[in-house]
């Protein structure tokens, strides 16, 4: 049977939900974003909750493969404790509750420090399941080992019996391909760009500079795609996702089919100054976008980004001088369309953004809401 992958991007506004449907069946999500206001008749973001649920039910599952955080910001995470089972304790359990297999998340994720008026909050009980899983030494990995948290987990380890490093195996460091999943056997690997040590280890935890960010590489009957997850990485971070990357000779891992820009179509991600009608991205940003390859997407998770007048003026994202900036760049490297989520197919009635990865190309499919759908394929497959 020829390799179909799946890459879906919910309508949640600003906020991030991304799905990777493997060819094999197994279940990557990207963040969580759900509104509590989400399926009512005034609003057109999508009933995230019941839309995965209706997706799990019809493939017999109750659970994802593995659930991936890539910062405690709330837009990246609305909804979760609510919707997925957690261990830690047993009021989290049941009632529907969708399990995680296996949980990804910074280190960050698990340093989040709150007074007492605040720990009922959802980034306080992801901290806490996340220290769970990990103090237990199963069903999740923990990205980069800053010795914040070491000094946390050592006492902990020692006071059960265990060694200082029985759960090293449970870290991935930036510069590694995550374990579990394979070009061989899953048609897919996770390549880590972010987070570094430092990111925890240098004082106060910004939670987007800490964030998780990859590459995802998929195989397709032996032609390879590249999908960049970055989360909410200011420019900043990505030129120094570039210097490293470019340091280890790992430069290919920053090539792109398929981009889900930063912060929901932010000017920040490309520079520190919005620009006029466009914004100027700094140097080694340029780098990543002229790495587009032909035919492919940038998709921004946000809030519809019209050319209009008042855009210009616009103070939090999404950003037209960025929108403006991207496109200009998509097509200097021929690639296709910059998709916005809650545009497609309109804004009134956004539905989830659905590419499929064969091994012709990265192919987006239309939404069958305004017809039959529709396929837009790329180029003939291409070596490598």
């Amino acid at each position: 049977m020829a390799d179909k992958h799946k890459v879906v991007f919910y309508p949640v506004g600003n906020g991030d939900t991304v799905q990777i449907v493997l060819s094999g069946g197994r279940r990557i999500l990207f963040d969580f974003c759900h509104r509590n206001q989400a399926g009512e008749s005034d609003t057109s973001e999508i009933d995230l909750k019941a839309k995965l649920k209706a997706e799990l039910s019809e493939v017999n599952r109750d659970y994802f493969d593995v659930v991936a955080f890539t910062h405690a910001d709330l837009d990246h995470i609305k909804g979760s404790t609510d919707f997925f089972e957690l261990q830690h304790a047993k009021k989290y359990h049941g009632d529907g509750r969708i399990k995680i297999r296996e949980l990804w998340v910074p280190a960050a994720m698990l340093l989040e420090e709150a007074d007492n008026d605040h720990q009922m909050e959802e980034f306080v009980l992801l901290r806490q399941e996340a220290r769970h899983r990990l103090l237990e030494g199963k069903d999740i990995l923990v990205f980069s080992q800053p010795q914040a948290l070491m000094d946390w987990l050592v006492p902990l380890l020692e006071a059960r019996g265990e060694t200082a490093n029985a759960r090293d195996h449970l870290f991935i460091d930036a510069g590694t391909i995550v374990p579990g999943f394979t070009l061989m056997t899953d048609k897919v690997e996770f390549f880590c760009h972010s987070p570094f040590i430092k990111h925890c280890d240098d004082g106060d935890i910004i939670r987007n500079r800490a964030a998780l960010a990859f590459n995802v590489r998929f195989q397709a009957d032996g032609q390879y795609y590249d999908y960049l997850e970055i989360g909410d990485a200011a420019w900043e971070d990505l030129e120094e996702i570039v210097k490293i990357t470019r340091y280890h000779n790992n430069e290919d891992r920053l090539a792109w089919d398929l981009y889900n820009i930063p912060h929901h179509c932010s000017y920040k991600a490309l520079s520190d100054e919005k620009g006029v009608r466009e914004t100027e991205p700094k140097s080694l940003v340029k780098e990543i976008l002229l790495l587009g390859k032909q035919d492919s997407y940038i998709v921004s998770c946000s809030k519809p980004v019209p050319n209009s007048r008042d855009m210009y003026e616009q103070t939090q994202p999404p950003h037209i001088q960025a929108r403006n900036t991207y496109e200009r760049y998509l097509k200097e490297v021929g690639g296709r369309k910059f998709l916005v989520t809650m545009e497609e197919p309109n804004a009134t009635k956004p539905e989830p953004i659905t590419f499929e990865i064969t091994t012709g190309g990265v192919s987006w499919i239309r939404s069958s809401v305004i017809g039959a759908p529709a396929i837009i394929q790329s180029t003939p497959p291409r070596a490598g």
